[in-house]
């Protein structure tokens, strides 16, 4: 049977525990030099201070014992002036009489407690009559009053007859060197984090297409070679996007010189009816090879740029317009998203015409989130897609004939093109059912 504390204890932990590399490095290397400091403290309070301040006290006790039974023997003027006299210089404390006074019913709370525990209890053992003391009201002295039949006799005597002083000169070494190793760690774990922080930066830009000519491997020895490994890796996933760039290059040259041979005959063909569904074949076939090559060429290398999404919105807002559709636009114009401009303007592009398409009514809305970014959110009134199809409909060449999908003319590109140039730019592209009634298309860019 799992034990209750197997199970919120590691919770716990985990709740409170560094997320970042930086913050539990410093916490393997500093949580062991404060247990080891503490541990010395304590070791040194235990068996040093607390033992000198133990003697001291016993030997102030003592003193003052020898002062009250003395003065008590013969409680006369000019025997209490020998005692002050004697107790001045020999014993470096100052005693006075007070006539008929009684001991204060209270004192001042003192900062360290040991300290009051050990003069309390030396006092108790070395005097029978009541006493009182305290050490917070002067910064220097102890004040020590002991009833007797005459009055209080009060004597004050120098701290350092009482306790070790020296203990806070010891905490404040102690302190000092915590800081100094902490801050040292700091330093140098910072550095090894950095060298992380900017491969992990390098690696993001990567990711989203950018190009990262100034990096360079530093820091540890592991650092370094996860850093050359990334080089390398870039290096060769750029050959290999360089290569298709010029394959797709050479396949739309192949392709598209028959193609316009063929236009360029029916052009000069004679009209007729089979002429003209010659044409609507030859439109459809452009059709289908631009489309597939805008899925297989994905990002084209095209540069990042921040772009208004506003403006952006409202050009393919345009198209969608022609098409025959109404289209409302709802988009503050001073978000802007980081993207390849026509890269982003041919995915959002297929999302609004496939809702333009199936749907009467097409709503545009780009809206801030909460967790930094943007989104943008396409709505139709459309027949919409049964949930359970959802990702079906990225799926490259999917149609689903019985519910709706890409325009009509296409080959079931248009989603699964959004989604690929979305995902290049570090975001995604979601479904959900509209509130409209149709399909809503959510396109999320990170900040």
């Amino acid at each position: 049977m799992v034990k209750l504390s197997q199970l919120f204890w590691p919770r716990l932990l985990k709740r409170w525990m560094p997320t970042s590399l930086l913050g539990r490095s410093l916490l393997i290397i500093v949580l062991p030099v404060v247990v080891m400091q503490a541990a010395v403290t304590w070791a040194f309070f235990d068996a040093n201070w607390q033992t000198v301040t133990s003697h001291l006290a016993d030997g102030l006790a003592g003193d003052v014992s020898w002062l009250v039974d003395s003065y008590e023997d013969d409680p006369t003027p000019q025997r209490l002036a020998n005692l002050q006299n004697r107790a001045e210089k020999t014993l470096d404390l100052s005693v006075a009489l007070q006539p008929d006074a009684t001991l204060p019913k209270s004192k001042r709370a003192s900062l360290f407690g040991p300290v009051d525990w050990s003069i309390k209890r030396a006092l108790e053992n070395q005097i029978d009559q009541p006493f009182w003391f305290d050490t917070a009201r002067y910064p220097a002295y102890v004040d020590i009053r002991v009833q007797v039949k005459q009055g209080v006799l009060r004597i004050i005597a120098p701290r350092d007859r009482a306790f070790a002083t020296q203990g806070h000169i010891f905490i404040l070494w102690m302190i000092l060197a915590t800081v100094l190793l902490t801050g040292v760690a700091i330093l140098f774990i910072r550095n090894q984090v950095r060298a992380i922080e900017r491969l992990a930066d390098a690696a993001d830009a990567f990711g989203r297409g950018g190009d990262v000519p100034q990096f360079k491997p530093h820091g540890a020895r592991e650092v370094r070679k996860a850093a050359h490994a990334f080089i390398a890796m870039k290096e060769r996933i750029q050959r290999y996007v360089d290569q298709r760039t010029l394959l797709l290059a050479s396949v739309s040259h192949d392709l598209r010189t028959p193609l316009t041979r063929l236009k360029l005959e029916v052009a000069l063909a004679e009209p007729s009816p089979r002429l003209k569904a010659i044409k609507l074949d030859l439109a459809e076939m452009e059709h289908m090879i631009d489309e597939y090559l805008a899925f297989a060429r994905g990002e084209d290398g095209e540069a990042l740029e921040i772009v208004g999404l506003r403006g952006l919105i409202q050009e393919v807002s345009e198209g969608a317009t022609r098409a025959g559709a109404q289209v409302q636009v709802d988009a503050d114009g001073t978000l802007a998203a980081h993207v390849r401009p026509n890269a982003f303007k041919r995915a959002l592009s297929n999302l609004v015409m496939n809702a333009a398409v199936h749907g009467e009514h097409v709503e545009v809305a780009a809206r801030a989130r909460p967790s930094g970014g943007v989104e943008i959110l396409v709505d139709d009134d459309g027949p919409g897609i049964p949930p359970e199809r959802y990702e079906d409909a990225f799926k490259p060449f999917s149609r689903l004939d019985d519910a709706r999908n890409q325009n009509e003319k296409g080959v079931g590109l248009g989603l699964a093109i959004a989604r690929d140039l979305a995902r290049a730019l570090g975001g995604d592209v979601t479904l959900d059912r509209s509130p409209m009634g149709g399909l809503r298309a959510v396109v999320r860019l990170p900040g």
